[in-house]
């Protein structure tokens, strides 16, 4: 699964109606182009890909009053919500997706309900206890990787790998139940995108020919 796809409709979801330059901008202000492939060429392409694909409508806007030219503005379509929702829920469950995913999916995480986010993460606790327990019928981590070679450090690693995430989740579920964060259902969610013209201090700056788009 790429990234990219999930933080764009994570994020045109969040506005209601956005052009795509606005939607560059709230991935940078989210750190995505540092740690996903939401880099600005990527970020308009996929926003054109998902409006032939039905995902997304592109408005056109009238020209800016400061003489700029005309926008497209991109709103999200049902089944640009199935394709959010499904996506959302596959990355939180995968225990085998790349980091990317899972951030971004967790910056979409209080779109589902509570109930359902904790059901979520512990498929995810299940499925890495599962993969765990493949690596551990040819490692076993009390004897240490010299037992099976140099080798044995990639096994070692998985092992560790797994540990750290389930016990990451595990805190991460603890919390929700505990009552953290504004979910779907519950009330005014949690803002996480600039609104028009507000500053990014975590700009890039550095130009795109699709930021004019």
């Amino acid at each position: 699964m790429s990234a990219i796809r999930l933080l764009v409709l994570c994020a045109v979801r969040q506005h209601g109606r956005a052009h795509g330059y606005q939607v560059r901008n709230d991935l940078e202000y989210w750190g995505a182009h540092e740690w996903s492939n939401a880099k600005p060429g990527s970020v308009y392409h996929a926003l054109k890909q998902m409006a032939k694909q039905g995902l997304l409508i592109a408005h056109e806007t009238a020209p800016s009053t400061a003489g700029g030219p005309p926008r497209a503005e991109y709103e999200i379509t049902g089944r640009g919500d199935e394709e959010y929702f499904t996506l959302l829920r596959a990355a939180l469950t995968s225990y085998d997706q790349r980091p990317d995913v899972l951030s971004a999916a967790l910056g979409g995480i209080v779109d589902l309900e509570r109930s359902e986010a904790v059901a979520l993460l512990k498929e995810r606790v299940a499925g890495l206890a599962a993969w765990r327990a493949t690596v551990t019928e040819h490692y076993i981590p009390e004897a240490g990787p010299e037992s099976i070679g140099h080798i044995g450090e990639i096994m070692n690693l998985w092992v560790h790998s797994a540990d750290a995430g389930a016990e990451w989740t595990r805190g991460l579920i603890a919390r929700i139940e505990g009552g953290a964060y504004t979910f779907a259902g519950e009330g005014e969610p949690f803002v996480g995108v600039l609104a028009e013209g507000q500053e990014n201090p975590y700009a890039t700056g550095v130009p795109d020919p699709g930021d004019a788009d």
